[in-house]
């Protein structure tokens, strides 16, 4: 294993470097399930825009932020303080957030199962600004999974397929400043791993991002405000009978108790039916590790696990 995560740019995907992007892009996430991506089409100032307007709603009072709670394990909409923990913590985690999910067409077999986003009349620029965001991360993702889809030698449709009216997620998170909680048990993000394919998380404000690896030890996932950091989530992870792994990561609570940070994740989701049953030629010597199982399933036993729906 090498002792660094990779860094990527996009700008090689579509010329004379694409194999040893491919490549790369294939063994960085086998050994570390994250690499990094400079040169992506993401602008700096949507990015800014994006996050000037979740401080500014997050910023709201707290009964107005909870107009928008449907109380529906966070599908869309705001989530509170406290409500969500990591899979087998009891302690929740110290943030709060904003889910914007899917808009499918009438025609789709998931309009009825999928609910409709809603939006702060306080800030009449969040649709918009977090409508167009979603679709070019989404976008974006797609593009990585096809990439993948070739390193594995699947058809190119693949991928594609699965999230085509997948049931994604971007979720725009506040850590708020930590003086006066209790942090003796919990921390900004405990431990954990991604439920999703794969996750696209956008420059932070600040820093506090760490993975797990192989030998046990906490790194450091360094990355800028120019870049993207890719992480394969819990599905790719069954797809793949862990030849690509899912990696365990945390945000650590900061030194400076006083300061805020923000991130907006984007949690890319196949569609509700779509099988998670291992590949064949991941499974290897010994068979599947994991039960079939769809993606809609897998989803509610998980949201069951953090908290964020009731059994």
């Amino acid at each position: 294993m090498s002792n660094a995560i990779k860094r990527l740019s996009m700008s090689d995907l579509n010329g004379p470097n694409r194999d040893r992007f491919i490549n790369d892009l294939h063994v960085g996430l086998k050994e570390y399930g994250f690499v990094v991506l400079r040169d992506h089409s993401i602008k700096r100032e949507q990015l800014d825009r994006a996050y000037q307007l979740a401080k500014e709603f997050f910023e709201l009072p707290l009964d107005t932020k909870l107009q928008y709670d449907s109380g529906k394990g966070g599908a869309r909409g705001y989530t509170s303080f406290g409500r969500e923990n990591a899979k087998g913590n009891p302690h929740a985690d110290l943030k709060e957030f904003w889910h914007v999910g899917q808009d499918v067409d009438a025609s789709s077999p998931y309009i009825d199962e999928y609910p409709p986003n809603v939006w702060p009349s306080e800030l009449p620029e969040f649709k918009e600004v977090f409508q167009t965001l979603y679709r070019d991360l989404e976008t974006l993702g797609k593009t990585m999974l096809e990439a993948l889809g070739e390193a594995m030698g699947l058809e190119k449709e693949f991928f594609r397929d699965m999230v085509t009216d997948g049931n994604s997620i971007c979720r725009i998170l506040h850590y708020p400043s930590i003086e006066g909680l209790d942090t003796s048990n919990s921390m900004r993000a405990a431990a954990h791993a991604d439920i999703n394919l794969l996750t696209l998380l956008v420059g932070a404000t600040d820093s506090g991002l760490e993975l797990l690896d192989k030998d046990g030890n906490w790194m450091p996932v360094i990355s800028n405000e120019e870049e993207i950091v890719l992480d394969t989530g819990d599905m790719m992870s069954r797809l793949t009978n862990d030849v690509l792994p899912s990696t365990v990561h945390r945000v650590v609570n900061p030194e400076r108790q006083d300061t805020s940070r923000y991130s907006m994740p984007f949690f890319l989701h196949p569609h509700s039916a779509a099988s998670l049953n291992c590949l064949p030629q991941c499974e290897g010597r010994t068979g599947p590790k994991y039960p079939p199982i769809t993606a809609g399933e897998f989803l509610n036993q998980r949201l069951e696990e953090i908290g964020l729906t009731k059994i």
